[in-house]
């Protein structure tokens, strides 16, 4: 973890570079929110690692710039694009997510086009797809965080959140460290795979 005072690309490079440093030789997967430069940040330390922009984050952009009245239809048209069966299908959706939508709310649906990295979950296996088309499965984690800090109020100083955060990320890590989380279990040949691929 690193505690910066602003959230940047550059901050997170620093992050993926310590992890590269520390040992951690192959990455295939990244998941992050649409933060501007995060590829580049990534494939300037990993190469070979993909990159996925989280659906859930993409969701929540489009739902804060279209009017009351749209929401429920537009988010249902772009959850299509992210529950498809398969890439092919997924591309069709989006096509008609644009075609339906670019009228209304250029801005929004260029936004969505412009994402590079939108559709990357479709080349894993099907088993683990739901888990990696967003961010949610560390969020939950920073939102129990996030609510452990407010019941503290505050910190002496810097070493003692520190102290706080590790002490978190140990029990996080003890707890999850022998389970296989959902599909992951039934992919791993591909996943394996797919690891051979990048050396």
């Amino acid at each position: 973890f690193s505690i910066a005072p602003t959230e940047s690309a550059q901050v997170w490079e620093e992050l993926i570079q310590r992890l590269h440093d520390r040992g951690t030789e192959s990455v295939l997967l990244f998941i992050s929110d649409g933060l501007q430069g995060m590829t580049d940040a990534i494939h300037r330390v990993y190469p070979r690692a993909k990159h996925q922009v989280c659906c859930v984050h993409v969701a929540r952009n489009i739902a804060n710039k279209v009017r009351v009245k749209d929401r429920a239809a537009i988010l249902d048209d772009f959850k299509a694009v992210y529950k498809a069966e398969d890439k092919q299908e997924a591309l069709n959706a989006l096509d008609q997510f644009k075609n339906r939508w670019t009228k209304s709310y250029p801005r929004v649906v260029d936004a969505v086009m412009s994402q590079d990295h939108l559709l990357t979950f479709y080349d894993f296996p099907v088993s683990i797809r739901q888990s990696i088309y967003s961010t949610n499965l560390i969020e939950a984690f920073n939102k129990e965080i996030k609510r452990y800090v407010k019941r503290k109020e505050q910190f002496p100083n810097e070493d003692a959140l520190e102290r706080f955060l590790v002490t978190q990320f140990l029990d996080y890590n003890h707890k999850f460290s022998m389970r296989c989380h959902r599909g992951f279990g039934k992919a791993k040949p591909e996943l394996v795979r797919m690891f051979e691929e990048l050396e």
